[in-house]
């Protein structure tokens, strides 16, 4: 944004924002906003597990066993505290990621330029608007440079309109569409140029809040996951449904107890449902995206989790993702000359001064561009005393860069007002064009550029020119220019973006560098960081060149694509998918927007990004920050195999369960399980697949491993087999103690020593499964406070249901002997150490 635009913009004092704010509130739309308790509570008994315990103890309210009917009833309470508890950190979780992906804008405050949250915006507020903003708020157009917005949100056309200004900042706003309009709307897309606008309306005043859009709300879509574990369920759902009314059936039939036999099938629907699935799939995908987002990674899209572990290809942008985004410059060529910059060196030769000084001319007076910012930082430290810098010069006109030619150029008059003159610079290319270089010229000029470039260095050209004062022309090349030099600009790679491309190779994952830079810069920066193949590369061109299955034959060997446009990117994402890659692409412009809607994983820059960008990603990077790439695909395998390890407990111990509730019956046994067990298994079954496992770290040389398939099952057939030797052998175990213990003595003990049992065992596969290649004894000294918890909770609770009389009633349990004790406890640690051992079975890992 050019000064000249709001230096007489103040803008609002903090007192008046803060009245503005309590008047009219916050500029956001109306929406559902957080769950309170009671839609958390009203969900929770929805769920088919507290149906059915409320059956059960509406069961022995009517069979007037009114302690087991309240103590059930108790434990219901219980369970909706520990989800109400998961339901809460799940909501702050979502909040915090909300406030996260808030809307950012650029306001002039006391007069200091700002960046807010869009929801902090306030009438009155003056906006600066540049190209790939989203328009937070309705308003008045004071200054604009090739302004256009896209407004098909609000009118339907696609076709951009472009804005005029006006000084009257008490104009009443119209309507949406039309061109030359000095209004802008909430929600549209600058598409280009550059503007200065008047907050007029926010929130529910603006025109898309009077359509009633809810932009920020996103429809979720059901993932891979989600479809998976919905059939499971479902699966199980009607087993168990049958099972039970077989169960009800046969138990009346052959022994006439309509009560026990209800109560038998309903043990065995509760034992069978494993309704935890959906439960822990939704706060692993909530909490994962929460967790990365204390890596400066927000997730936008859920679906970016799961297929993040599956990523094979990252496409980075250079500038800023592999490197600091904090240009120096480092060479100025002046003709034949060069001259190299030192940090600390302040004494810049006379032939080199104009070089710089037009450089600077042709920059904003407040640069945001890291280049432009290397320039005046040069300017200053090595021109302050050379009559070389122009505070006092008036800025006429300024020529932006276009498409069709990458030069800007800025129209002066000087403190003496003689002769405009005209600072241009750009892209030496578009700096040649403007001086109308010969062949000969332009050979001379290629030599300088390739020594530069090969180093490393961003080359950039820069001209001069003097004009009469009439009407300035409306293009650059009308004006007479004056090749003045070059200026060689170094950003330095981030410090561990090597150590980072290391893992991602030794991960199985390519990563693709895309600049608009020459080849020679690439090259020099691939070497700087370790990238595979660093002679080899496409340009622009030649990607043009190449039909789609060429391009697709290529981009097997080589990793750099130097001199690219952002629309190329898209026919880069279109070649990987030829090839079977899953693509992870980073982008932060207008024109990068279709090829991270068609990457698998799209990734913004969040410092440098443009709202459309961000809009179209899965992911993004809050400090623009290759090694941050990483860290989330790091995170996205360990979220997957920590899910997994969940499931595969969830799986696990279910079986058990349902064999206990299902055997007394078809072999008349008195009923092992009663609702009261399960409910006192679930306590220990919630918190353990949501809590314990979801905190878990990864195990090590997750990044060691290719990535998984898209199309990998949750529980494929290795899996199944583990689960159903885990479950199986528990089964087992607990079986033959209680027939060993129900020997000589009573079915009430025998009872309490089989749950003695299932509980050691249930405690077991939980630190079995908490690593899938590691022994159970190393996982006790990694720290998880939840898995303590449960533990510590599990043992107090069971050593008094064991010794005191009251509950010992509560549970049909009989006494227990120390021998007796010890003997359900060695069966448990049996089945825990067979686990233990399956883990060295290469096939089942």
């Amino acid at each position: 944004m050019t000064k000249i635009a709001y230096e007489k913009l103040t803008g609002l004092t903090q007192d008046e924002v803060l009245r503005r704010q309590q008047q009219d509130g916050f500029n956001e739309l109306p929406s559902q906003g957080r769950r309170n308790g009671l839609d958390i509570l009203i969900g929770v008994l929805k769920e088919p597990m507290f149906l059915l315990l409320i059956a059960c103890g509406s069961l022995y309210l009517l069979s007037g066993e009114f302690q087991e009917a309240l103590m059930l009833l108790g434990f219901v309470f219980v369970i909706i505290g520990i989800t109400y508890y998961q339901e809460k950190k799940t909501e702050r979780a979502l909040e915090a990621l909300k406030d996260l992906s808030s809307p950012r804008a650029f306001v002039i405050r006391e007069g200091e330029k700002i960046r807010i949250p869009g929801r902090e915006v306030v009438c009155g507020d003056v906006i600066l608007l540049a190209e790939g903003d989203r328009v937070p708020a309705d308003c008045i157009l004071v200054h604009t440079v090739n302004f256009c917005v896209d407004e098909s949100l609000l009118t339907g056309e696609s076709v951009p309109v472009c804005k005029s200004s006006t000084p009257d900042q008490a104009t009443i706003i119209g309507k949406p569409g039309g061109e030359d309009h000095p209004f802008a709307f909430s929600g549209t897309l600058v598409v280009s140029g550059q503007a200065v606008g008047i907050i007029k309306a926010v929130g529910s005043r603006t025109e898309l809040g009077i359509i009633g859009k809810a932009l920020q709300s996103i429809k979720e879509e059901r993932t891979p996951l989600q479809v998976q574990t919905g059939n499971i369920v479902r699966i199980f759902a009607l087993a168990g449904g049958l099972l039970c009314i077989l169960v009800v059936v046969v138990f009346c039939l052959t022994r006439g107890k309509i009560m026990e036999g209800f109560l038998a099938g309903l043990s065995l629907a509760m034992a069978i449902l494993p309704e935890e699935f959906p439960v822990v799939l939704t706060i692993f995908m909530a909490l994962g995206a929460w967790r990365i987002s204390k890596y400066r990674v927000l997730t936008r899209r859920v679906p970016a989790i799961e297929t993040l572990g599956s990523a094979t290809v990252l496409c980075v942008d250079k500038t800023g993702t592999l490197t600091q985004n904090r240009m120096t410059v480092s060479d100025i060529l002046a003709e034949d000359r060069i001259f190299r910059v030192g940090k600390d060196n302040d004494a810049l030769p006379e032939e080199f001064h104009e070089v710089v000084e037009y450089a600077i001319l042709a920059s904003p007076a407040d640069p945001f561009d890291p280049m432009e910012k290397a320039m005046k930082d040069l300017g200053e430290r090595t021109l302050a005393n050379t009559g070389h810098l122009h505070a006092s010069w008036t800025l006429q006109r300024e020529y932006p860069l276009s498409k069709g030619l990458l030069a800007m150029s800025r129209v002066w008059v000087s403190a003496s007002g003689e002769d405009l003159i005209i600072a241009a610079k750009g892209a030496p290319e578009a700096i040649a064009d403007l001086c109308h270089f010969d062949t000969q010229r332009l050979k001379w000029l290629e030599g300088k550029i390739d020594m530069l470039s090969s180093q490393g260095k961003r080359v950039i050209g820069v001209a001069a020119g003097r004009y009469k004062k009439t009407d300035l022309p409306e293009q650059q090349h009308d004006f007479q220019f004056e090749f003045t030099g070059l200026l060689g600009l170094e950003d330095p790679v981030r410090p561990h973006v090597k150590g980072a491309i290391e893992e991602c190779y030794a991960a199985g994952i390519r990563t693709l560098m895309i600049t608009g830079d020459y080849p020679g810069t690439a090259m020099s920066i691939a070497r700087q960081i370790g990238l595979r193949n660093p002679d080899r590369h496409i340009t622009g061109p030649e990607l043009e060149a190449l039909t789609d299955e060429e391009l697709a034959e290529r981009i097997k060997e080589v990793n750099i694509f130097a001199r690219m446009v952002p629309e190329q990117k898209l026919r880069i994402v279109k070649a990987l998918k030829i090839n079977k890659e899953i693509v992870a692409m980073t982008g932060d412009g207008v024109n990068d927007a279709p090829a991270l809607k068609a990457a698998h994983i799209g990734v913004a820059m969040g410092a440098r990004g443009t709202d459309v960008a961000r809009e179209a990603s899965s992911l993004v990077l809050l400090d623009d920050d290759f090694n941050s790439i990483v860290t989330a695909v790091r995170m996205g395998r360990r979220i997957y195999d920590n899910l997994k390890k969940a499931m595969m407990y969830i799986l696990s111990v279910h079986i058990p369960i349902a064999g206990l509730s299902l055997i007394p019956v078809l072999f008349k046994w008195p009923l092992i399980l009663f609702p009261v067990h399960i409910v006192f298994l679930e306590l220990i079954i919630d918190p353990a697949c949501t809590l314990i496992f979801e905190a878990d770290k990864d195990d090590t040389g997750v990044m060691e491993r290719n990535p998984r398939s898209v199309d990998e099952k949750l529980f494929e057939p290795s899996t199944l087999l583990k689960c159903f030797f885990q479950g199986g052998l528990t089964l087992a175990v607990t079986l033959a103690v209680y027939l060993f213990i129900r020997h000589d003595h009573s079915t009430e003990t025998a009872r309490a020593l089989a749950f003695l049992t299932l509980v050691v065992c249930n405690l077991g596969m939980i630190l079995s499964n908490r690593s899938l290649t590691r022994s159970g004894l190393s996982m006790l000294k990694e720290k998880n406070s939840a898995f303590k918890w449960v533990m510590t909770g599990t043992s107090i609770v069971m050593g008094l249901v064991l010794t005191l009389p009251f509950l010992r009633s509560l549970y049909r349990f009989g006494p227990v002997s120390l021998t007796d004790f010890f003997l359900a406890l060695a069966g448990g640690f049996v089945a825990v150490g067979l686990m233990e051992v399956l883990k060295i079975v290469p096939r089942l890992n």
